[in-house]
C-alpha cells in the first residue's frame, strides 16, 4: 500500500513494565500508528479472551496511536467473532485477517479450519469422549468433578480431563468451585451436528408383519422385558416419534446388542429381506449408548433427546426437519 511507509519492527519490546511480542511501526497517511501483536500458540476463545486483556493493558499505557492485533496459529469464527467485539484486530496463519486503523481496512477470511483443528473437534465428539458430553448435555447447568462424570460416562478420567479442557478453551464450559457445568450447550450441539457420525455398528434389514397398535404392544412387551439394562431401544424416526412427533416414515429403527437383537426378531416376528424392510436395526459396537435413554411414555424406552437430535441430522432432508422440530421441543435450555 503506497501510503503506507513501514518505520521498523520491534520483538518481545517493553514498556512500562510490560512486554509485548511484536511492535510494527508504520506511517499511514503520513500519520504514525503502532501495530501491537500478540502471539500465542492456541487461538481458542479462552486463551483470546487472556490475549485481549493483555493488549488492551499494553495499550493503554502506550504513547500515540496505537492498533492492538491478536496472532494465533488458526482462529474460528467465535474467536474472530471475540476479537471484533473487543476492536481488536487478528491475523492467523490460516490467512485470516482483520485489520482496521486510519482508513484502513484488511479484511480477508478463509472460511477453512486446518486439519490438526479438524481431527481435534471430531475427536471429541467420538467414541469415549462422546459418553461424557451426552452426560452433561442432559443437564447443562449441573457441575460435575471429574471423577464423577468419569463414572457416571463410564471413562477415564483421562478422557474426562481431555474433554474439560477442549469445552474450557472453547468456552463452552465453564468451572467453579462446584466443577466444570456447560455454559454454551447449543453451541456445542450445532459444533456436534456439523461433525456427527451415528453410532459404530452393524445395519440389519428385516421385514416385520406387525402395524399399528399391534406393532406399539410387540414393542412395549419386548422392551420391558429388560430389567437391570435396555437391550434394545427405539432410535432416529421411531425414537423422535414418542418424542416429539413431526416425520413418520414407513421404517421403525432400533438399536440393540445381541440379546436385544433375539428379542427384536422374537417379539416383532422379524425376517430377512434384501429389500421391502421395514424394521432396521444397527447391532451397536459401543453398549453404553444403550444407558443413555429416555422413556416418554411407560413401557416406551427410546434414544435421549440429544441422541435422538444428532441421529435426524444425518438422515437426510426429511431428517433434518424432524431434528429442527425436536430441538424446539426438548432441547430448550436457560441461558
Amino acid at each position: 500500500m503506497s501510503f503506507i511507509k513501514l518505520e521498523g519492527i520491534e520483538l518481545e519490546a517493553l514498556r512500562g513494565g510490560q512486554e509485548i511480542d511484536i511492535l510494527v511501526h508504520l506511517y499511514a497517511f503520513d500519520r504514525p500508528r503502532m501495530l501491537v501483536c500478540e502471539v500465542k500458540a492456541n487461538g481458542q476463545p479462552r486463551h483470546v479472551r487472556s490475549a485481549i486483556l493483555q493488549l488492551r493493558n499494553y495499550v493503554a499505557h502506550v504513547e500515540g496511536s496505537a492498533t492492538p492485533i491478536f496472532v494465533a496459529p488458526y482462529l474460528s469464527p467465535d474467536s474472530q467473532a471475540l476479537c471484533r467485539e473487543h476492536d481488536v484486530g487478528f491475523m492467523d496463519l490460516q490467512g485470516n485477517a482483520y485489520i482496521t486503523f486510519d482508513g484502513v481496512f484488511i479484511e480477508r477470511l478463509t472460511g477453512s479450519a486446518p486439519p490438526a483443528e479438524r481431527r481435534e473437534l471430531k475427536s471429541l465428539f467420538k467414541a469415549k469422549a462422546a459418553h461424557v458430553l451426552l452426560v452433561m448435555l442432559r443437564d447443562p447447568e449441573r457441575a460435575w468433578r471429574v471423577a464423577e462424570l468419569a463414572e457416571e460416562a463410564d471413562v477415564s478420567l483421562g478422557h474426562v480431563s481431555n474433554v474439560r479442557a477442549a469445552l474450557l478453551d472453547r468456552e463452552w464450559a465453564q468451572a467453579d468451585s462446584n466443577g466444570m457445568f456447560l455454559a454454551e450447550p447449543d453451541a456445542l450441539l450445532d459444533a456436534w451436528q456439523d461433525d456427527y457420525e451415528p453410532p459404530a455398528g452393524k445395519r440389519l434389514r428385516f421385514y416385520t408383519p406387525l402395524h399399528g397398535s399391534s406393532f406399539d404392544e410387540a414393542v412395549r412387551r419386548l422392551l420391558r422385558a429388560g430389567t437391570d439394562k435396555a437391550h434394545a431401544l427405539l432410535a432416529s424416526f421411531s425414537a423422535a416419534n414418542w418424542l416429539a412427533p413431526y416425520a413418520r416414515t414407513g421404517s421403525h429403527f432400533f438399536y440393540a446388542d445381541d440379546l436385544g437383537l433375539e428379542r427384536l426378531k422374537e417379539e416383532l416376528r422379524l425376517s430377512s429381506t434384501t429389500k421391502g424392510e421395514n424394521v432396521v436395526i444397527t447391532l451397536l459396537k459401543d453398549d453404553w449408548l444403550l444407558t443413555d435413554t429416555t422413556e416418554p411414555t411407560p413401557g416406551i424406552i427410546c434414544t435421549s433427546p440429544v441422541r435422538t437430535y444428532l441421529d435426524l441430522t444425518a438422515a437426510g432432508e426429511r431428517g433434518r426437519e424432524a431434528a429442527d422440530h425436536l430441538r424446539g421441543e426438548e432441547l430448550k435450555w436457560q441461558k
